[in-house]
């Protein structure tokens, strides 16, 4: 159940399995590898497994960042077409 703080790209791993729920939607828990999807994100769990990754970004640079940030930009229009309005 550990949250991954970063995005990275996986390097080593262990039957890894993440729960990308939080991103995606998806309940099933995704395997990942070297050769196959080795893409972690910031905002998951890990589920099972163990693994070392490079990180790739950090904060308003993740993908969990950028959502953020689309997510606060989207509700500051609405509240500036309040003001004006």
């Amino acid at each position: 159940g550990d949250l991954l703080p970063a995005d990275g790209v996986l390097i080593q791993g262990n039957d890894l399995k993440i729960d990308e729920s939080a991103l995606t939607g998806e309940s099933d828990h995704v395997r990942k590898s070297l050769d196959k999807d080795p893409l972690l994100l910031s905002g998951t769990h890990v589920m099972e497994g163990s693994g070392r990754m490079v990180v790739t970004a950090v904060g308003v640079n993740s993908q969990s960042g950028i959502i953020f940030t689309l997510l606060g930009a989207a509700g500051d229009d609405e509240d500036d077409k309040d003001r004006k309005g």
